[in-house]
């Protein structure tokens, strides 16, 4: 007995495979950057990938350029045709004048940039610093009550976000996209050579202390050892940032973004250095005064470069692997930070990230990148 195949035609063939748009993910080496060309390539998107040193890969196409020139970008970007950007870049200067300065201009620069694109959409990372007010006033005066919600007042302070976002504002309204501001909290997440990392930091503060025979010791503040908390994966924030980027639920609004669970660091700190081979007996939580990583881990360079050495690590730069400073910032407020996350739950963004598994997970991708032992 034979059998006829039916022969196809346009209307029984399958569908091509859709691609959802071009991203053109902006500080595309740093933690944030990194999740989103991750999740974006997963999903199908053609991805260019902006940094200062371009490096393209399958599905992924770098773009050279430098924020902080006009010049540069449009040059860069002359032929880029993204239908929707993803910026996740700021950098760091010494008064809060200058970040504005500086910040402001790269939101304002880049967009111009690609008044000839396609842009359908703007995404743009920043942070509790919103509420919590720029670096030179941080934690100081009126703050707004913990949880956090994205319809709190602006502080009267300067602050880079703001900037950030009037230039946001500005160019949707000349170019006729819509936008989204995503507010995270510390962001966890795989990058080398990033300035504010914590995940990292914490794994390397372990690794040296386990190599001297130190404690492993919280170097903050009372207030943040017993007080609620939370922390943002930057898987989580990809995926809020290409959620609200797709769905009409997420145009033109602001959204804060964190895991979905609270935690105290006095019941994280001692599981963290169990998942990080640190002997019980060794763990030292707050004990009456802040400990700082500055001071803790100083002069240490040399015996990281030799445990590089012992271990056959990838990074023998003590300074490309921790943010001692950040994470001294960050463990040492005196101030309560809890983060609503009622908004984008009812706009339809129910992602939700274990902030203890978020850890390990990214404990294990940094030994399998040869970063930490």
């Amino acid at each position: 007995m034979s059998t006829t195949e039916t022969p196809q035609t346009d209307s029984t063939r399958p569908a091509a495979p859709t691609v959802p748009g071009t991203a053109l993910v902006v500080g595309a080496s740093g933690i944030t950057g990194t999740a989103l060309v991750e999740q974006l390539t997963r999903e199908g998107w053609d991805v260019l990938a902006l940094s200062r040193r371009a490096s393209s890969s399958d599905g992924v196409t770098g773009i050279a350029a430098d924020l902080t020139s006009a010049e540069s970008l449009r040059t860069a970007l002359a032929d880029a045709k993204p239908t929707h950007v993803f910026f996740a870049a700021w950098q760091k200067r010494d008064t809060e004048a200058e970040n504005i300065a500086v910040n402001g201009a790269m939101v304002r620069d880049l967009l111009a940039a690609l008044d000839h694109a396609p842009v359908r959409h703007v995404s743009l990372v920043t942070g509790l610093k919103h509420y919590l007010g720029p670096f030179e006033a941080y934690g100081t005066g009126d703050m707004p009550d913990t949880p956090f919600h994205e319809d709190e007042e602006r502080l009267p302070y300067p602050n880079f976000y703001y900037a950030q976002e009037d230039e946001l504002f500005a160019a949707a309204e000349r170019q006729g996209f819509t936008w989204s501001v995503h507010r995270s909290h510390t962001v966890i997440g795989f990058a080398v050579g990033n300035a504010m990392n914590m995940g990292l930091t914490i794994a390397v503060q372990a690794a040296l202390s386990k190599r001297l025979g130190r404690p492993f010791t919280f170097p903050g503040s009372e207030t943040q050892w017993n007080s609620l908390v939370d922390v943002t994966d930057a898987g989580v924030l990809a995926e809020q940032m290409i959620w609200a980027a797709t769905d009409p639920a997420g145009a033109d609004e602001p959204f804060n973004i964190v895991n979905g669970d609270v935690f105290r660091w006095r019941w994280l700190w001692p599981r963290l250095a169990g998942h990080l081979g640190i002997d019980p007996a060794l763990v030292e939580g707050f004990e009456g005064e802040p400990r700082p990583l500055e001071q803790q881990m100083a002069g240490l360079e040399q015996e990281w470069r030799d445990l590089v050495a012992e271990h056959d690590l990838a990074e023998p730069d003590l300074s490309r692997v921790a943010s001692w400073w950040h994470t001294d910032g960050d463990l040492g407020r005196d101030i309560e930070v809890v983060t609503d996350m009622g908004k984008a739950r009812d706009a339809g963004f129910t992602r939700y990230r274990r902030t203890e598994q978020a850890f390990v997970d990214l404990f294990e991708r940094y030994r399998a990148a040869r970063l930490i032992p």
